[in-house]
């Protein structure tokens, strides 16, 4: 692959830009009520065990395609790879909607995610420079998290009112991402001409691995946006028995709203990120990073909604002034290396990794009967130990 980098250098609000922020707000909004939808159709059924083996089906394509959609993003225009990734998830929501399988139906949308993931980050690095990559990826995680929030509220409030709404909702917005995806720049592709030999890609992928984990800052970012999106996604799932458990609320919508309101810190955390931290301060990230133990060790002892909505903002600011610098790290990184592509496609094999390794043990703490707030002390001890660890050896090796 050549390492001549080809940067558009665009304006932040440029019309390009915001194809992308439009494609990834729909795309992002219909994933987050999809999950909900699914969530409301397996406790329908009687079978709210099978709530972890919705993200499990979800998690489990993105680790096995790793070898391969990082090529593809790389092989191809991302725009374009963007835009079949979405009609993958379309056709997974249309398979849910028509009575396939939830589990079966949810792994469809999980292989579009897995494509989409490596394509939709990898295109920052082709538009903006490293001066303004931060900001463009703020930007991405403002969209994002804004449509996980609207995602989740909605999601919550359709499937507590009529699932057919719900699923229309999501067609719609997954086939008005589609066509926001036509208005995407139609940028080069990163490495033409790329082979699709399953044990060649499956080879060159190992060798990203290696290449990602030697370096100090890729192997920094890809451990903590790991834990980051592991710990979130547990989280996730463990406020559906914390909720009813803790607050005595048994409906959707509640741990919907909390987890909306871990969307709006997010938001705010990734706005503050990208005035406060640049790639070159990148290190100011552990701050966030360290106090998200604390915060769930905290809501162990709540039993008032307030206060737990002011709880779930607080893990979302926390959390998004960690994982934002942490992706434009890596990105820039993986750009100068082995594509921005490869990288993502490496970066989302660690993380959904550690979303299987810790929604494992959730199912498996949850299957042994443990209560659900010691549950919740010893995640936020675990997430308080790992980030501790990782700060430390960060910074012993500057």
């Amino acid at each position: 692959m050549s390492n001549e980098r080809i940067t558009l250098n665009l304006p932040l609000l440029s019309s390009g830009m915001m194809a992308v922020l439009v494609a990834q707000f729909l795309s992002a909004l219909a994933d987050n009520a999809i999950l909900i939808a699914a969530i409301a159709i397996v406790k329908s059924q009687g079978l709210p065990n099978l709530v972890p083996l919705l993200q499990e089906s979800f998690v489990v394509p993105f680790i096995l395609l790793a070898p391969f959609v990082g090529q593809f993003a790389d092989a191809f225009p991302k725009g374009r790879v963007m835009l079949i990734a979405n009609l993958l998830k379309l056709s997974g929501a249309l398979a849910m909607l028509f009575g396939v399988n939830p589990l079966t139906a949810y792994a469809i949308i999980g292989i579009g995610a897995a494509m989409y993931s490596p394509a939709k980050y990898g295109i920052l690095s082709q538009m903006f420079g490293p001066a303004s990559l931060v900001r463009a990826n703020g930007m991405m995680e403002g969209s994002t998290i804004v449509a996980i929030l609207l995602g989740v509220l909605l999601g919550g409030w359709l499937a507590d009112q009529s699932l057919s709404w719900a699923f229309a909702g999501v067609v719609g917005a997954y086939s008005l991402a589609a066509f926001a995806n036509l208005f995407i720049p139609s940028l080069p592709a990163e490495n033409p001409g790329v082979s699709f030999h399953p044990a060649l890609l499956v080879k060159k992928f190992g060798t990203s691995l290696s290449l990602m984990f030697k370096n100090k800052d890729a192997r920094f970012s890809l451990l903590g946006t790991s834990v980051f999106w592991g710990s979130g996604t547990t989280l996730r799932l463990m406020l559906f028995a914390w909720v009813p458990a803790a607050l005595l609320i048994t409906d959707n919508q509640t741990p919907a709203n909390l987890m909306g309101a871990v969307s709006i810190g997010i938001v705010l955390g990734a706005a503050g990120a990208g005035l406060w931290i640049s790639l070159a301060k990148v290190n100011r990230a552990l701050i966030g990073g360290l106090l998200l133990g604390p915060v769930i060790l905290a809501l162990a002892s709540v039993h008032d909604l307030t206060l737990a909505a002011v709880l779930m903002v607080v893990i979302g600011i926390c959390g998004g002034m960690f994982v934002v610098p942490l992706n434009a790290l890596l990105q820039e990184r993986g750009h100068e290396t082995i594509g921005a592509g490869n990288a993502l496609a490496v970066q989302n094999f660690a993380e959904n990794i550690a979303m299987l390794s810790f929604v494992g043990a959730y199912s498996w703490a949850a299957a042994a009967g443990v209560p659900i707030a010691t549950t919740v002390v010893g995640f936020g001890l675990v997430l308080l130990a790992i980030i501790g660890g990782l700060a430390v050896f960060r910074l012993r090796g500057r």
